[in-house]
């Protein structure tokens, strides 16, 4: 069978699981994304969604979705180097890098392509990345991307950074690159010591905020505004797909960094540039977040109750210094962690799997993430849920309709 052997061993293991009815993935909605959901024709409290702001649904960001459709059309039909520049963009760039602390940014088509952008036009055949090793997926694809030596550092582990940096040349182009918030443990990186060491040993900081922008700091400025350190940052990259409640993804940086991207990045200069109605979208969304920065404190108090309640309950979660929405919990071993996943689905809470080789060996987790317009008492309800299943308590717990 050649190339495609690989293919058929794979969808054998996939057809097994289905089998045992085991299968965690491509669930389908029949709804908005929002804090409840019906999926599969069920009604079902949504964890597992990275809506964190919950604005989505928000009115003032559908409307300018509409509107913007009806003023623009559907697509811009080409790169924003050429014929897909709309002012909505220009407007956009230019509110996310007042809005973060700096002097220009620039959009992409998504998230990942941003971080493919970026690194694969920064980074040349005599530079060096270092790189956190539970850094996103697209760190790593934009490192393969690039010309640049990759060397992975231990988890947030400062000691293990600085015997990596310690190898380098004082002259050498050196980019640390590291999450702000983690995607499947919700931990917030060490980023004053990351800048400590970058200042030392003459390196630049990127940090991706798909998880903190939203979440973290003054208003939700992220993760470098929540530990004061926007000016030695010298790369902000985050994601619409979040907290901004649409597609697409920024950078934001000094002028001269955003432009040399602009004119080197393959991701940027050869694909479409984001629809109108994203745009408009995540423009909104943006707004609403100065508009209403309590949304942001709403959100810090859900995840503390949820994370409280899980313990009171005697869920096994994984230890963080910091609260965030990101709450995931041990079931250790994958076939156990698939049918308790199965379980609390079937019980009406839907959350993510998080399986190997995301999660070490025998340390598979299911990741909860919350959103500001959930409830307290939708909180408690799926408390109880996966109370029930993880702990396997007799008491009945009621189905959701």
């Amino acid at each position: 069978m050649g190339i495609f052997q690989k293919c058929a061993d794979f969808t054998k293991v996939v057809d097994g699981v289905k089998e045992k009815g085991i299968y965690p993935y491509f669930h389908h909605l029949e709804s908005r994304q929002d804090v409840v959901v019906i999926m599969e024709g069920k009604r079902r409290i949504m964890l597992g969604s990275n809506n964190y702001l919950g604005l989505t649904t928000h009115p003032e960001v559908v409307e300018a979705a509409i509107k913007a459709v009806e003023k623009y059309g559907t697509g811009c039909s080409g790169s924003r180097f050429l014929n897909g520049t709309l002012d909505l963009h220009i407007q956009l760039e230019e509110e996310l890098a007042e809005f973060v602390g700096k002097e220009a940014a620039c959009t992409f088509p998504s998230g990942f392509q941003t971080n493919l952008g970026i690194i694969s036009s920064l980074a040349g055949r005599h530079d060096y990345i270092l790189i956190d090793r539970e850094n996103h997926a697209s760190i790593y694809d934009g490192c393969r991307l690039s010309f640049g030596k990759i060397i992975r550092y231990k988890h947030d582990d400062m000691e293990d950074l600085e015997r990596c940096l310690e190898k380098l040349q004082p002259d050498d182009g050196k980019l640390i690159i590291t999450d702000g918030v983690f995607s499947m443990s919700g931990d917030i990186c060490s980023l004053p010591k990351i800048v400590e060491l970058a200042r030392k040993y003459n390196a630049a900081v990127m940090v991706d905020d798909a998880h903190g922008f939203g979440v973290l700091g003054d208003g939700g400025r992220g993760t470098a505004n929540h530990f004061g350190l926007t000016a030695e940052t010298d790369i902000i990259m985050s994601t619409f797909s979040k907290s901004l409640a649409s597609l697409g993804g920024f950078m934001a940086a000094d002028k001269y960094v955003v432009e040399y991207v602009k004119h080197n990045s393959r991701p940027f200069i050869f694909a479409a540039s984001i629809p109108p109605a994203s745009c408009a979208a995540a423009l909104a969304a943006l707004r609403v977040i100065k508009k209403n920065p309590e949304i942001v404190s709403r959100l810090s108090d859900l995840s503390r109750y949820m994370r409280n309640g899980l313990k009171e309950r005697g869920i096994p979660l994984r230890e963080s210094k910091y609260t965030t929405p990101i709450i995931p919990f041990y079931t250790y071993e994958l076939e156990t962690t698939l049918i308790k996943a199965k379980e609390i689905y079937e019980a009406g809470v839907y959350l993510n799997p998080v399986l190997e080789p995301a999660a070490p060996e025998g340390k598979c987790l299911l990741r909860i993430s919350l959103m500001a317009t959930h409830t307290y008492e939708l909180l408690d309800e799926a408390m109880d849920i996966i109370d029930s299943v993880i702990n396997e308590k007799s008491r009945t717990v009621v189905a959701l309709k």
